[in-house]
């Protein structure tokens, strides 16, 4: 099941395992009324996406394909841990263009959780789709809450992403200390996958669009050996450290599972470091938005990226550029 999603992805998208810091563009000269260009300068870049399997590697191969198709930027997607860690490596420089989900950002910019103390100067291009958080458990693991993952060995994401700090503030929020109360298990989520299916991981938080390709495969593989959790009773507790956190839904039909599962969801974000070209951040705003039918291709999870939203990103600023290309 995964080698024929990753295979059909591999046939939209244009992906690299690796990448380097991209050529920095110049601003292209401004057009009337003092607003730069709403275009691409020739060059380079590179956008730092999430674990294989996840929808940000899809999705942010899907918007690396259409720079390159449609723009004079050269763009390649690498798979990363996802939310810290795109942050900590754009800032570094190492990348030019990242997904992260917004409490993630929040933190960024305010100086706070993974980034205490030490403010990032990022900016953003668009809110876009929601990720839904999937806690899914061993249906003979004896886990009904969060609670109940006292001394269970759970994946709760890779290291550095945003999936590890939700994880982290759920088990807190339910009364549990993430590094003495569970086995806790820094898996990316194919890791996570196999140890569910091999019996060695009773439960793993996922935090990612829907519907995500491993979890598909885990769900199909085991049936009712799995099961999903509500963990909507935290969401209170959640709120006061974020207000970005809201309740969602994860549909039956995704995962063809006996009924609705009400979770929590957080909005993700496409970000930028301060100095990005605004010309540069004016056409890839822009062209999101113009190919947006291209990206649902690639991923369903794309339909929730809306224009009338794109702009909500506070607390972090929106880019200059993407301001002149979503006309706010």
């Amino acid at each position: 099941m995964r080698s024929k999603l990753l295979l059909a992805g591999a046939l939209a998208v244009v992906l690299s395992a690796t990448a380097c810091g991209g050529k920095q563009t110049s601003e292209p000269a401004q057009g009337q009324g003092g607003q730069v260009a709403c275009e691409a300068a020739d060059g380079r870049i590179t956008i730092a996406t999430g674990n294989v399997g996840g929808v940000y590697y899809v999705v942010g191969g899907g918007i690396a394909q259409l720079l390159s198709n449609n723009s004079k930027l050269k763009a390649t997607a690498a798979e990363t841990g996802a939310s810290v860690q795109n942050i900590q490596q754009l800032t570094g420089r190492e990348y030019d263009l990242a997904f992260t989900l917004a409490d993630t950002a929040a933190d960024a910019v305010n100086g706070k959780g993974a980034f205490d103390g030490k403010p990032q100067k990022i900016q953003a291009l668009s809110r876009i789709y929601p990720n839904s958080t999937q806690v899914v458990v061993r249906a003979d693991a004896g886990i009904n809450s969060v609670e109940d993952m006292r001394g269970k060995r759970i994946s709760t994401g890779s290291p550095k992403s945003g999936t590890e700090v939700i994880a982290n503030r759920l088990l807190t929020a339910a009364g549990l200390n993430p590094d003495a109360d569970i086995q806790a298990q820094r898996l990316a989520l194919g890791k996570s996958v196999e140890g569910m299916k091999g019996g060695t991981i009773d439960g793993l938080v996922w935090s990612g669009g829907l519907p995500t390709p491993e979890i598909t495969d885990l769900t199909t593989s085991m049936g009712t050996g799995v099961k999903f959790l509500d963990i909507t009773p935290l969401l209170p507790k959640l709120q006061q450290i974020n207000p970005v956190y809201e309740a969602g839904t994860i549909p039956a039909a995704t995962y063809q599972l006996p009924a609705d599962v009400p979770t929590i969801v957080v909005p993700n974000l496409l970000v930028v470091r301060e100095d990005f070209p605004t010309g540069d951040a004016c056409a890839v705003t822009k062209l999101i938005f113009d190919r947006k039918a291209e990206l649902e291709q690639v991923h369903p999870a794309a339909k929730q990226i809306v224009k009338e939203h794109a702009g909500h990103t506070a607390p972090v600023p929106l880019h200059a550029g993407a301001k002149q290309a979503l006309g706010s």
